[in-house]
């Protein structure tokens, strides 16, 4: 059986045929696999929507009949442009290919043909059987919206049906946890058009947001972080000295700052180090621990922005740390435990570690980059974790060991990253005098843990379908009353609880004991706690989970209760 990505590929050519065949007009683009499928971008002359989509599923099953195996065809440049004379998108890879000293190769299967590398499955009739095509989108053409924008159609393909049916199932349950609906649904966050992918966080994602910062900044102490706040606009010449306006200039917001050229800042190092350069530096002042939640900016493609998952204005829980080179395999296992603290202990996520090598365009010495390559990878053997190269995926600044937590729904997210950088304190001339009395340059590490709080968020929010754990709950507690009678004492105990540090609120609307049950439970609340004559009287409450199971304890057992269950961070 082929592998995913040559059975996805292989199904992009199949869509492919489709559309050729319904739309022969269309112009092909490129239709490559990705991590849950394929797609293949195209040129309509006529709009298409999602409804065309089983049309084409129909064209895709009657075409994969006659397709018994994929042929491949060595071709000149002058036999690829001749093929292709009327699609330009084709003749711009060809160029692109020949002038890379690429050979070109046409695949045939059935009656279609297409300009491709490779990389296909073996008998198409009898493997390309499970596939469904998913949604369509709007793509620019090579990525850049300086170039026409495409129709994107999304698919997927598996080797057997039961593994297709769970993936399709797993696509059902993530639009009920879709984190746009349920951040309306539970009040937590909003958009507006006058700022376009920055999030406006209302009180109940804004608890959040504080709760999880408040998380941190007490392992930091622990941990030996000292925060900083530092500035959100800087000079062209700090982006300069640092590689940014070289490497990374087109991700920026460039302004004028006293009539010249200033950007908003993307990331936080060059900064970091400005404060390190404050005062003279010796071995014994390190290693140095920056830790900083100041607002980022990145000028991301108004057509990727995302819900809270791709936005342009967010928050690290970013750090900095600079270390001899004496220091840098403890404080890399330090950051290391840190990640695996959070991850494992106190989220109970599953993930996996990928070490992401030196990209085409980077800076430095190679040798230098060779060197903390051959660190990171030696770390991580050391410590028995198993990782995986992710070649040409570093920073441009340095390798970097990144961290994909896996979900409920077993979807893999980027999250936190460590960073070894040469690079950066020796291009602002940063030191330290070491031991032999003499300056030496600094090694800096760049690591977050959660990364984008923002993204993180919407992480949690479909993980936990908007259930959150109780520390984490914007209400962790509604007290309902059963009549008008029982108001005032509910609101006594809210305030007693309250004042002990838990977040109550108080449900006495003149509605139904069920319907409030009801509006709670849609809400996801913790715990519900009902008053009438009975409780009133005894002082034994009637406590409901989120499970729907009821209990019956008094007031100081139940605060005992959750009191410990936050304390404990219990998932």
């Amino acid at each position: 059986m082929a592998n995913l990505d040559a059975l996805r590929h292989s199904a992009a050519h199949l869509l492919a045929a489709a559309v050729i065949k319904l739309w022969p007009d269309a112009k092909r683009t490129i239709g490559p696999p990705i991590e849950d499928g394929f797609y293949y971008d195209f040129e309509f002359s006529v709009p298409i929507t999602e409804a065309d989509l089983p049309k084409i599923e129909k064209a895709m099953k009657e075409i994969l009949q006659t397709w018994k195996k994929f042929e491949k065809q060595e071709v000149s440049v002058q036999e690829a442009k001749k093929e292709f004379k009327d699609n330009l998108y084709k003749l711009e890879l060809i160029d692109e290919f020949a002038k890379e000293g690429q050979s070109l190769t046409v695949y045939q299967s059935g009656g279609y043909r297409d300009l491709c590398r490779g990389g296909h499955v073996e008998n198409p009739s009898k493997e390309l059987q499970h596939f469904k095509l998913l949604k369509v989108a709007g793509a620019y053409w090579r990525g850049s919206e300086k170039n026409k924008m495409l129709t994107r159609i999304y698919g997927t393909a598996f080797p057997t049906k039961e593994e297709l049916q769970e993936y399709l199932t797993n696509i059902e349950e993530a639009k009920k946890r879709d984190h746009r609906i349920l951040g309306k649904q539970l009040d937590l966050f909003s958009f507006n058009e006058v700022s376009p992918g920055s999030v406006f966080f209302h009180p109940k994602g804004a608890i959040i947001y504080n709760e999880l910062m408040a998380f941190l900044r007490k392992e930091y102490k622990k941990r030996g972080y000292q925060e900083v706040i530092t500035p959100t606009i800087y000079d062209k010449s700090l982006w300069e000295t640092s590689g940014h306006w070289e490497h990374y200039k087109e991700n920026m917001f460039v302004l004028k700052m006293d009539g010249k050229d200033a950007s908003l800042k993307p990331m936080n190092c060059p900064s970091h180090i400005l404060l390190y350069k404050t005062s003279l530096k010796s071995y014994k002042n390190l290693p140095l621990r920056i830790a900083d939640f100041a607002p980022l900016h990145r000028n991301e493609l108004r057509g990727v922005l995302g819900g809270l998952t791709r936005v342009r204005r967010f928050s690290q829980d970013d750090a900095h740390i600079f270390v001899t080179e004496e220091q840098l395999e403890q404080e890399l296992n330090n950051v290391i435990d840190f990640v695996k603290y959070v991850y494992s202990d106190v989220f109970k996520f599953e993930y996996s570690v990928n070490l992401s090598t030196k990209p085409e365009k980077a800076m430095g010495d190679p040798d230098l980059w060779k060197k903390a390559e051959k660190v990171l990878a030696e770390v991580l053997e050391k410590k028995k974790i198993p990782f995986k190269i992710n070649p040409g995926d570093g920073a441009f600044y340095g390798p970097k060991i990144d961290i994909q937590l896996k979900d409920a729904l077993k979807r893999n997210h980027q999250v936190a990253t460590i960073q070894l950088d040469f690079q950066t304190p020796s291009r602002f001339e940063a030191t330290y005098e070491g031991k032999d009395g003499k300056k030496h340059t600094p090694i800096m590490i760049h690591r977050a843990i959660l990364g984008s709080l923002e993204r993180f968020i919407g992480i949690l929010i479909e993980h936990f379908e908007g259930k959150f754990p109780t520390w984490l709950a914007p209400v962790q507690v509604v007290i309902m009353t059963i009549a008008d009678r029982h108001s005032a004492f509910a609101k006594k105990i809210a305030e007693e609880w309250n004042e002990e540090g838990l977040r109550v609120e108080v449900d006495d609307r003149a509605e139904s004991i069920g319907k409030k049950v009801r509006d709670n439970q849609m809400l996801k609340i913790n715990y519900l706690v009902t008053i009438g004559d009975k409780e009133m009287e005894s002082g034994n409450l009637a406590i409901r989970t989120r499970d729907n199971k009821v209990q019956t304890m008094n007031k100081a057992e139940f605060l005992n209760q959750i009191q410990k269950e936050i304390k404990e961070k219990a998932c």
